[in-house]
């Protein structure tokens, strides 16, 4: 399994202004339907106008479409994808960039495979190096080069650890989420806990401390049981719900109404049992009442092509994001590589901790946004539920009603690919990019 080539070359990468009105054709994919002969009109920084192009003409827009090139056969439109959970690529490691501009030649390659927005995610390390990634972060965050960052760990369970390090895991301890966010300098989103881990719920606990910074609480690497689970989801929707009242209420601006999230449902959690049921149904059963989001990595080899069906047809897209979990070696040649302190092991495009035995733990994923779509229809999910799940429900979980589909309005983040959903261009904030 290997991610795909760039569109383009492998030069660093830079973007072309976006000025002017600029068309683009071709099978237009928006949140509830694929356009067949379709056409998306940038304006600048924004979309204009999305469409039939038989209706063009009628909107105004009869030069834009008269200049934009003839789509090739099968050519596709999609939103610029959004990511809620990735750890690195093209070389580079988010837990282990020593400054910005490292950081940032990750940032680079999944954005050049279609990814516009992307949440950079931490593994569980000691506190100074904690509180030094996210300053590093921060500066991305600063620049509007990454839509966040996510922490995944250090408050979870030693027993599903998974390719983390368990020494360094820790009970839970809300000081140190919010010297964590006051080193973030508001660009903090998720941060993943284990509900069973002591100090993670409860009055003073992690979930609280993270709702009130601002960040969404998201269940993971935990051998919780149901009840447990349970009580933790419901006290952080309570958490969110109160928040966003108080903010409503102080006349703040507010977006789409925040959900927790499950961080790689399945993958570094006790298995669902039919007599120890465990974080998985509990998760699943408030994905479908609306109450949380599950991550799902569906790429061939975190789960199996049965169970994201499955998971589509219990919670639907809407409760559903896609992520990759990437890590330095996306868009890399088989080899060793790190993920924080852990060496890793890639052989054959699958990244496993290198333990020294042939099945290690998997250590995270080597393919772009774009990939685990395409992977994810191969399973047979329709274009525009994959599409939405990688789009329109992450930006969703970070707030954000700018970004994640094609509608007049929304910032111009768009992917050309062809039939096959392979990139040919990708445009950011009407900007395209380029290498």
């Amino acid at each position: 399994m290997t991610s795909n080539p760039a569109p383009q070359s492998s030069a660093p990468q830079s973007e072309s202004p976006g000025e002017g009105r600029t068309a683009l054709r071709g099978r237009v994919v928006t949140p509830t339907e694929v356009i067949e002969d379709g056409v998306v009109v940038l304006d600048g920084a924004s979309i204009a106008w999305v469409g039939d192009r038989r209706d063009a003409v009628a909107a105004g827009f009869a030069a834009e479409v008269e200049a934009a090139a003839e789509p090739a056969e099968g050519q596709l439109v999609l939103p610029g994808l959004v990511e809620v959970h990735n750890h690195g690529g093209g070389g580079a490691s988010f837990p282990d960039a020593e400054d910005a501009q490292e950081a940032l030649v990750a940032v680079r390659e999944h954005r050049r495979h279609g990814t516009t927005s992307l949440v950079a995610s931490l593994v569980t390390a000691q506190r100074e190096t904690l509180l030094r990634r996210v300053a590093i972060l921060a500066e991305l965050g600063d620049a509007g080069e990454i839509a966040g960052i996510h922490l995944e760990g250090p408050f979870l369970s030693e027993v599903r650890c998974g390719a983390q390090n368990p020494h360094d895991m820790l009970d839970g301890d809300a000081d140190l989420v919010r010297a964590i966010a006051e080193a973030g300098r508001g660009h903090v989103r998720t941060m993943t806990f284990a509900p069973e881990v002591p100090g993670n719920t409860g009055p003073g606990g992690v979930v609280e401390a993270l709702v009130e910074v601002g960040a969404v609480p998201s269940v993971g690497h935990t051998d919780a049981t149901s009840e447990q689970t349970d009580a933790a989801i419901a006290e952080g929707v309570a958490a969110l719900a109160a928040r966003r009242a108080a903010l409503v209420a102080a006349g703040e601006p507010v977006g789409p109404a925040p959900r927790l999230t499950a961080t790689h449902l399945f993958n570094g959690m006790r298995p669902l049992h039919h007599r120890a049921p465990g974080p998985i149904a509990s998760c699943l059963a408030a994905a479908a009442r609306g109450e949380l989001v599950v991550e799902l990595v569906a790429d061939g080899t975190h789960l199996a092509p049965g169970t994201v069906r499955s998971v589509f047809d219990l919670v639907g897209p809407d409760g559903i994001v896609l992520v990759t979990d990437a890590m330095a070696a996306a868009g890399m040649a088989d080899g060793t590589y790190q993920l924080g302190p852990m060496a890793v092991t890639v052989a054959h495009g699958v990244a496993r901790l290198d333990d020294g035995t042939p099945e290690g733990s998997i250590a995270g994923g080597t393919f772009h946004l774009l990939d685990v779509v395409r992977a994810t229809v191969e399973c047979g999910i329709p274009l525009v539920d994959a599409v939405k799940t990688a789009s329109l429900t992450p930006a969703g979980v970070l707030g954000r009603a700018d970004i994640g589909a094609l509608e007049a309005g929304r910032r111009a983040d768009v992917v050309v690919t062809d039939a096959d959903l392979r990139p040919v261009g990708v445009w950011r904030g009407g900007a395209q990019v380029i290498d």
